[in-house]
């Protein structure tokens, strides 16, 4: 005899899996639902640009979010880039692949194009920046170990040999100790290196990067602030190096055969 059958056909374990279905599907449902709230609905170059496509399940309803700072904001909301897009459709149809126009690395299009982020830098525990430089005052309690090298005064080489400026200052992470970016000295102004860009060559006493040209870091996004960078500096100078990879000569943007 079956003591946990409410009926000849059902049990307590299988009404308990049905409402387990029942219940992911819908989470499922709502997860698809909120991850709509940014970048939706997406714009189709077809008809002029008056189609929407937003799939299913449609986008959700605005909702108000408190940010740390006091202020809100409404998502999802209309959010239109009209940033020019500096190519050219290699086709005739629809998503053809664009073919730059201009420079595509200061262009951002391509893996140069990056999202307008907010014009804020990112704030640590305290609310002061997270990313700050070694000169600034609340980075007095930290430093480069003894045993490490220490690249302020070292030139930086491109993929080709050529120095593209000089190590002045060296950019932290107040909420875990590591070196973030290289300030640079280049012919263009004060310009940042992201570490993960970058090999120190102690040998030659330099700091070598192969993604961009030695005449290419005066180009790099500049600051707004010498001692600070918001999260829209941050995407563009790092656009900037990784679109080095396809666009920094002409022979990296053709095929290997």
């Amino acid at each position: 005899m079956n003591t946990g059958a409410i009926t000849g056909y059902f049990d307590v374990a299988q009404i308990v899996l049905y409402v387990f279905w029942i219940f992911f599907a819908g989470l499922i449902f709502y997860l698809r639902r909120e991850d709509k709230r940014e970048g939706y609905p997406l714009e189709s170059d077809r008809s002029g640009g008056r189609i929407k496509v937003q799939g299913f399940p449609a986008i959700p309803a605005p909702k108000t979010y408190l940010l740390r700072d006091g202020s809100t904001v409404s998502l999802p909301r209309p959010e239109t880039d009209t940033r020019p897009i500096a190519g050219r459709p290699n086709g005739p149809y629809p998503g053809a692949p664009l073919v730059p126009t201009g420079n595509p690395m200061v262009d951002a299009i391509g893996p140069a194009s990056y999202a307008l982020r907010s014009t804020h830098p990112d704030p640590a525990f305290d609310g002061l920046p997270l990313l700050v430089p070694l000169r600034s005052g609340s980075a007095a309690a930290f430093g480069i170990d003894e045993d490490d090298p220490d690249p302020r005064g070292m030139p930086v080489v491109g993929a080709d040999g050529a120095t593209g400026g000089t190590v002045s200052d060296v950019w932290i992470d107040r909420a875990e100790p590591q070196i973030r970016y290289l300030e640079l000295n280049t012919s263009g102004g004060r310009r940042l290196l992201p570490a993960t860009f970058l090999k120190y060559d102690m040998r030659k006493g330099r700091v070598v990067v192969k993604s961009i040209l030695g005449s290419q870091f005066a180009n790099v996004p500049a600051l707004s602030n010498p001692d600070q960078v918001s999260l829209r500096e941050e995407d563009a100078i790092q656009a900037y190096y990784s679109s080095g990879h396809l666009y920094a000569t002409a022979a990296r943007s053709e095929p290997f055969v």
